[in-house]
């Protein structure tokens, strides 16, 4: 069992059906997490994106490679060479400048048919303006997370590949907060549900015996031996 077939739907997560979001609430909680301040979105093709590959499994593979498709292995990437910059006609307003690097892995298929892939960074440059919020005690981060896929590709030479990809990166400032919310109590957990084929509910649900095809029985009888 879990969230998702519990029938305890006051005491799990999910949405507010109806105009009665206000009930049940019981208190005010403090929590503490990372609140947005701001964020901004882009997604864009790369295109002859040139990656070299490392930690190439399995060992003795034989090239060339055909390639087969690419993805990132992480939603989280690393921010390198942050600069932000305070605009000075808006004091909660930077620019922020930095690189993104995310990791992917590459799949493909060596000259013997055997299936391989190999690890790769992907980095891009990002010159934005953020909203940073005012002076404060607490200090902002700025954090990014992103996405790539790649279905086509061609090998080069040394494991290096020529990509084609689909990428998105999301640009994040966050500050770690107490935010005062309020609160339907505490969660309720259902126990876990194993996982099970069932391959005899199918056989299980047969009758015992023979059934006639049709829904009435062939011979009707009453009590008068009509």
């Amino acid at each position: 069992m879990s969230f998702s077939n519990n029938c305890k739907s006051d005491k799990i997560p999910g949405p507010i059906r109806g105009n009665n979001g206000l009930g049940g609430i019981c208190e005010r909680a403090c929590i503490q997490c990372d609140k947005v301040i701001d964020m901004c979105m882009r997604q864009e093709t790369l295109t002859d994106l040139s990656v070299t590959l490392t930690d190439v499994t399995p060992e003795g593979l034989v090239a060339p490679f055909t390639f087969l498709n690419a993805t990132s292995t992480s939603a989280q990437a690393t921010i390198s060479d942050l600069i932000v910059t305070p605009l000075s006609d808006d004091p909660c307003s930077s620019r922020v400048q930095c690189t993104i690097t995310l990791p992917i892995q590459v799949n493909f298929v060596d000259a013997a048919g055997v299936r391989g892939s190999g690890s790769a960074t992907v980095s891009v440059t990002r010159d934005v303006v953020l909203h940073t919020s005012a002076p404060s005690v607490m200090p902002y981060s700025i954090v990014a997370s992103a996405s790539l896929y790649g279905a086509r590709g061609t090998y080069a030479s040394d494991n290096t590949f020529t990509l084609t990809a689909c990428l998105t990166t999301i640009l994040k400032v966050i500050v770690q907060v107490q935010l005062l919310v309020p609160s339907y109590g505490y969660c309720y957990i259902p126990p876990c549900q194993d996982f099970n084929e069932q391959v005899c509910d199918g056989v299980f649900d047969l009758p015992l015996y023979p059934q006639e095809c049709g829904c009435e029985p062939r011979c009707k009888c009453n009590l008068n031996g009509n």
